[in-house]
Formats: C-alpha cells, structure tokens, sequence
C-alpha cells in the first residue's frame, strides 16, 4: 500500500515538474482593435485569436528608439525561428496621420522585418492608439499637437492565444532575448 501512494505521489510530483508557470505574469487584457496593416489589409485583434504574439509601439519618423527597437525586434523574430518557436509580431504605429500602409513596409524592410509573421499596423485615428495603448497594455503614447515626435513606450509586450498580454520586456537596450523566447514557449505549450 505505501508502495502504491508513493508511486502515485511521485508520479504527479513528475507530470507537475512538465508544467512550467512564468514568472509574474501581468494578466492584462487586450481589448477590440481593428486597423490596416502594411500591406493595406484590414486587421483586428480578432485575426490574432489562437496566436501567442510579441507587440511594440513605433513610428517610421522616430528619429531616437524606434530604430532601435525594430532592429530588436528582428533579431528576436530570428532567435524565435531558430528556436522553433511559433509566435506572432505585431508593431502599431503611433503615428498613424503619417505611417501609410507603403511607409511602413518600407521601415520594416529597411530594419530587417520578416512580414511572413510580422505585421505592422496603422489606419486609425491618434486618439484610437494612445487610449488603446493605455487601456490595454498599460503604456504611454502621447503625440503633443504641433508636434513630430510621439511619445511612447519602449517594451515588447508576450501575449497569449486568448488575447491576454503576460509579460512585458526592454524592447530598447538589454533586451532579454533568451528570457523572451522562453517565456514564449511556456505560453505557446500551456
């Protein structure tokens, strides 16, 4: 008997060591989006359903982290399909009034973006992105009237199948690639 419940013990301490959690997820909500995307398609959230994807805030005028960060993001794309991961990006403009659809297919190609399984998106009013930004991924964007440059966020945020954003990242300087695909495995093969 002692055998017995050992062995049941034992095996389910096993099958639980299978499971991984992350680490503090934010459990934050995404709420209904709809744009176009780069390639002058329409998109929304809904398109993203049954996807674990990555998402970022940037504009193609951004004269200081934009750059950056789209080239961070690039190589994470890379580091996921190395790694076998399969996962979605999805960088929002904004700065839509002057990210077209052809401007930013432009920018992404010009910082090493894969469109198999990265979409940019735009095609909404500035008020839409900066309330959606706050709403959903808790992060700032704020385009001052008058202004060129738009105030954003710089993180790169995981969200799961269910529309769910886990995890936030530095999408600027020391980004966590490792960290990033791991945590994305976790939420793809939970």
């Amino acid at each position: 008997m002692k055998k017995s419940l050992l062995f049941i013990l034992v095996t389910l301490f096993l099958s639980a060591c299978g499971q991984q959690e992350l680490e503090d997820p934010v459990d934050w909500e995404t709420g209904s989006f709809d744009a176009t995307t780069h390639e002058g398609e329409s998109w929304s959230m809904s398109d993203m359903e049954g996807e674990v994807w990555i998402a970022d805030f940037v504009f193609t005028s951004c004269n200081t982290v934009c750059p950056p960060m789209t080239r961070n993001m690039s190589q994470l794309q890379q580091q996921m399909d190395e790694e076998g991961v399969d996962v979605e990006f999805v960088s929002f403009s904004v700065d839509p009034a002057v990210d077209d659809p052809d401007t930013l297919k432009s920018f992404g190609e010009s910082h090493g973006a894969d469109f198999s399984n990265w979409t940019f998106v735009t095609g909404y009013e500035q008020e839409t992105i900066e309330s959606f930004a706050e709403e959903s991924f808790h992060s700032i964007v704020d385009k001052p009237e008058g202004e060129e440059q738009v105030t954003h966020g710089t993180q790169f945020f995981l969200v799961d199948e269910e529309g769910t954003i886990k995890k936030y990242y530095n999408g600027n300087q020391d980004v966590p690639y490792d960290e990033i695909v791991e945590d994305a495995e976790i939420v793809s093969s939970n």
